[in-house]
């Protein structure tokens, strides 16, 4: 079709697709006609989620991201398919909380192995296969520039998500791979009801600290991925999108 964000004919990457953001955002690429490899470390919720997207549409590549023997499998996978990616969605990232007293190397290991070392080395496995003019997408959070106490591993995690794909969008402006970053705010999805699981009430009071006071729909944030997916975002590279009720800017 003529709207700028159809995707026909392009081929998506999404890691961490297996539930919440990956998930939605996989099934709105799909959507808008993109072939798309879900990344995941659940082999149930990837065939549930290749089974409701559509066979046609979707496949998926069992890989945890931080072990570099399954993301050159993932390489591997997408080449073998003879598909050129053109959208890559680096996704996956996990949170937990401890203050800084409470701060162990395990748990420094957890947050900056999967949040930075999962998205650079994913980004890295399939680089050699994006096509010029493709669109790279790294998930960050409103949580790099507002304080998080108790997070605060998580957040300068997210930091330096933020400042990666700067440096990546001029490093590779020269193949016209454009480097953005959704940030999302409080999204309703199992990862986060995990995270507060067994805290009474703290969840709805950081809910009601956002100003469109509601969290986000897991939708409302893959939107904005398929936006920055497709040509209506193509003037836009190092860039930073909020999708979080307005919490980083009132």
């Amino acid at each position: 079709g003529d709207f700028m964000t159809d995707l026909t004919g392009k081929t998506a990457l999404v890691t961490g697709a297996t539930s919440g953001i990956g998930l939605a955002a996989a099934r709105a690429l799909a959507r808008e006609g993109a072939y798309v490899f879900l990344v995941g470390r659940r082999q149930d919720a990837l065939e549930k989620a290749v089974a409701d997207i559509g066979a046609d549409q979707a496949s998926f590549v069992r890989a945890d991201v931080t072990e570099q023997a399954d993301l050159d499998r993932v390489s591997s996978t997408v080449e073998a398919s003879g598909r050129r990616l053109d959208i890559v969605f680096a996704n996956a990232g996990i949170n937990e909380f401890a203050t800084l007293g409470d701060l162990t190397w395990a748990h420094h290991r957890r947050i900056f192995d999967t949040n930075v070392g999962g998205i650079v080395f994913a980004v890295q496995a399939v680089l050699p296969l994006l096509g010029e003019g493709a669109s790279i997408i790294l998930c960050g959070s409103n949580g790099d520039v507002k304080a998080a106490p108790g997070a605060s591993l998580y957040a300068a995690s997210k930091a330096a998500i933020r400042s990666l794909a700067r440096s990546w969008a001029a490093e590779l402006v020269d193949r016209r791979i454009r480097v953005n970053v959704v940030a999302p705010g409080l999204t309703e999805t199992p990862g986060l009801a995990d995270l507060f699981a067994g805290s009474d009430g703290a969840l709805d009071e950081l809910t009601a600290t956002v100003p469109l006071g509601r969290r986000a729909r897991p939708e409302e944030i893959a939107g904005v991925v398929a936006f920055l997916a497709s040509d209506a975002s193509s003037y836009m590279n190092g860039s930073e999108i909020y999708v979080d009720g307005g919490v980083s800017q009132f």
